[in-house]
């Protein structure tokens, strides 16, 4: 009969299970980057560094990545990187946070990189989450979101409508699905996001919005994670400034898409999703894509319809009934048919010259509808304001919008079986 093992045999196989753990758990580089910072960054670091040590499972250091600070930053990053372990300094000669995460990012061994902005503006509590399905194999990014369920935020009225403003225009111009582009708190599988960052081309703030948009174009996972977030007051962001280089930004990324330039080979994600992407990914896939068909088809259409009953309203003050209709119809009909083509089914890759066939016979039943219940209105109410017809007008051009989502889905922009 053998004996039971030593309290020190034990502990010795504890350790090394442990020890077994520790060598198999990925690796987390969180980066800071810092411009003239000498007075936030003890402050930031230390927290962090304190907040890593005691809650974190996987090991990890801290990049402070000084970007051309003139004042003492890059000297108490020295101090910081000196006295506490696992932090390291990263100086650059140029600024701008997007070059510092391209730089430390694009040469770094961990195998989940992340970044936040030293004024932890976003609260800690969000850290964990932030890194959890990442580790799993899960997803391939991971952001902090402001504008997620869950949410809390602290800000004034002006960031608070600039920043919506700014998301609505991504989702409705890129069909984008996360909700919070600009959110200082992100990361990402390295092996995943090294080589989008070969395609990024903003050095500054805009980083943040190419990134996510080149990854949720090439298939990523990202996921959200609604934070805690306190508005810094001695913020040093430009609004303007940072809002004209944005909407140059999108721009940019649209031409690119559509160019075919923004498509990147990637590794496939781990785990069982990467073996079998069709019995996870595709059923969320079809009903995400349906959602947003919905979703932006409505929004275009809202916009269809007003912007062809303002037309109307203009050209019926010297135009007959018919041309009216006639010519709001066709400068909206054109507007629709290449935001359907470019936004809501803009992932069908339907030739233009089908596209605007299909929209042209649509046209003419729309014309035919909207002119008839015009004209039937009139001859029903003959001295009836102009403003009346317009609202026949709008009503029958939402019954013809109904008819030509079916028709654009399922015919001009259907997808081979």
């Amino acid at each position: 009969m053998s004996a039971d093992p030593s309290p020190v045999a034990a502990r010795a196989v504890v350790f090394a299970e442990r020890a077994a753990e520790e060598a198999q758990a990925p690796t987390v580089e969180i980066v800071v980057p810092v411009h003239n910072e000498e007075r936030a960054l003890p402050g930031c670091i230390r927290t962090l560094h304190a907040r890593l040590r005691d809650e974190l499972p996987f090991p990890w250091r801290i990049t402070i990545a000084d970007n051309a600070s003139t004042d003492r930053t890059l000297a108490v990053a020295g101090e910081l990187a000196g006295t506490l372990p696992n932090v390291a300094v990263v100086h650059l000669e140029r600024k701008g946070r997007g070059r510092a995460l391209r730089a430390v990012w694009g040469s770094s061994d961990a195998d989940i990189v992340a970044y936040m902005d030293v004024d932890l503006s976003t609260g800690l509590d969000g850290l964990l989450p932030l890194i959890a399905p990442l580790a799993s194999g899960h997803s391939d990014l991971a952001v902090g979101s402001r504008l997620a369920p869950g949410a809390r935020t602290v800000r004034g009225p002006r960031r608070e409508l600039i920043s919506r403003c700014y998301n609505a225009l991504i989702r409705i111009s890129h069909g984008a699905r996360f909700s919070d582009a600009q959110c200082g708190f992100k990361a990402g599988r390295t092996q995943a996001l090294q080589p989008l960052l070969s395609r990024t081309r903003d050095d500054a703030w805009f980083f943040d919005t190419e990134l996510l948009l080149l990854a949720e174009h090439n298939g990523l996972r990202i996921h959200e994670v609604p934070v805690d977030w306190v508005e810094d007051v001695d913020t040093r962001v430009d609004v303007v400034r940072t809002a004209a280089d944005d909407l140059r930004g999108l721009w940019r990324m649209r031409r690119l898409r559509d160019s075919g330039g923004a498509d990147v080979a990637l590794p496939a994600r781990p785990g069982p999703a990467a073996q079998h992407p069709e019995a996870v990914l595709a059923p969320a896939a079809g009903r995400d894509r349906l959602r947003w068909e919905i979703g932006c088809f409505v929004v275009v259409g809202a916009l269809s319809t007003a912007g062809q009953a303002l037309l109307y309203w203009s050209l019926r003050h010297w135009w007959p009934p018919a041309a009216a209709t006639f010519v709001s119809l066709v400068v909206l009909t054109i507007f629709n048919t290449e935001a359907s083509r470019r936004l809501t089914f803009r992932d069908t890759a339907t030739p233009v010259r089908r596209a605007h066939l299909g929209a042209g016979m649509l046209f003419l039943v729309g014309y035919l509808v909207t002119s008839g219940a015009v004209l039937a209105f009139r001859a029903w109410q003959p001295g009836a304001p102009v403003s009346a017809e317009t609202v026949v007008l709008v009503v029958s051009s939402l019954l013809v919008t109904v008819v030509r989502f079916v028709v654009l889905r399922s015919v001009v922009f259907r997808r081979p079986a």
